[in-house]
This record gives structure tokens, sequence and C-alpha cells, in this order.
């Protein structure tokens, strides 16, 4: 069975955007960025690959979920298909625009133990917060790129999902200059 792989940047204090659903704050340069666009290239949106002249291996992820809210940032912009080199799932109950290659889901739970049964590298949960909360019993492995700041407020890692005792262990820590840690944790079985 695949992994559900929740990949998030987050602040020091488990925030994943501002309160506005901005990530502004979060570092777009450093030498943390190699690791993210190299290592973890199957997470960045198509349009960004092809503007740094790279491809996806595809050797991580093969599919990727995401709410509405983080659909929308490249959708109001007029990019339909931002994964386009992954099969693309929009967690949504409202919205539903007819998008080729997009798979407009109201139920994300059961739709993500579907995707976990069927063969394929790992599954990209991309956010946000409350969808991550929503799935928090299919997350197989948390990578958290930790970045240097308080927000003080704003999206939580989990949305508000209630109090739940999932236990996780950490299993690499790495560490850059730029202040950003990614941390990896994998779901304690049991």
């Amino acid at each position: 069975m695949r992994e559900l792989v929740y990949y998030v940047a987050v602040s020091i204090d488990g925030f994943v955007a501002d309160p506005d659903g901005g990530y502004d704050a979060f570092l777009a340069e450093g030498d943390h960025m190699e690791v993210l666009a190299g290592e973890f290239a199957d997470a960045v949106p198509a349009h960004v690959l092809a503007a740094l002249g790279r491809s996806a291996p595809g050797t991580r992820f093969d599919t990727v979920i995401q709410g509405w809210n983080s659909y929308a940032i490249a959708y109001s912009v007029g990019i339909e298909r931002p994964y386009a080199h992954l099969r693309e799932y929009v967690a949504t109950r409202t919205r539903r625009p007819s998008v080729d290659g997009v798979t407009f889901t109201d139920d994300a739970l059961t739709t993500v133990r579907a995707l976990k049964r069927e063969d394929g590298a790992a599954i990209y949960l991309c956010g946000g917060g409350q969808l991550a909360g929503a799935l928090l019993p299919e997350i197989d492995r948390l990578i958290l790129k930790r970045n240097p700041v308080v927000l003080g407020s704003g999206i939580p890692l989990f949305g508000s999902a209630p109090a739940a005792n999932r236990p996780f262990r950490l299993v690499d820590t790495r560490r850059f200059g730029s202040g950003v840690l990614i941390e990896e944790y994998e779901r304690v079985s049991g």
C-alpha cells in the first residue's frame, strides 16, 4: 500500500499560512531551495519546474490531493493543472469547475483510502490545514519544511481538527544555513 505524505512549509509555531492564507513569510531563497527543487521536484508545480528548466522525475509522488484554497492559488491566475505531471485531486464540497485531468471530490477520506490501495508512488498531500486535519487518520509520513519565522496566528498545520493522539516518529532532520529545517516523521503503527 502506498503512503499519504503531508509535505508542507510550516512556521516555528505550527502555521502553514498567515490568517489570509498567504505564505510570503516562508523563505523562497536559500541553500534549502536546491533540495526542494531537486529531491522534492515531484511536489513543485509544473509551471515552476518549466521556469527552472527542470522536470519532475516521478519517483517520489505520482498523485496530489489538495484543498480548494490551495488549488485556487493557481486556478485564480489561469493555471488549471498546477501539477500536470501528477494525477490531480481537489477536495471541495462546493466548487467544481470543469477541468480536464483534475478530479474534484467531496469525500477526501474515501478518495485517499481508495488511492492508497492502488499501486504507485506516494500521494502528495499539498494542503491545506483543514484537509490535513480531515485526512490525519490516513497520513503516513510528515515532511515539514520548518521556516525560521513565528506567524503568531494563521492556518494551523492540521486546521481545526479535534485533538488526537496520533504518534509519529522523527526519522530525519536536515538543517540549512537559511535557517530552514526539513523534518521527516513517519507514523508509528500500532
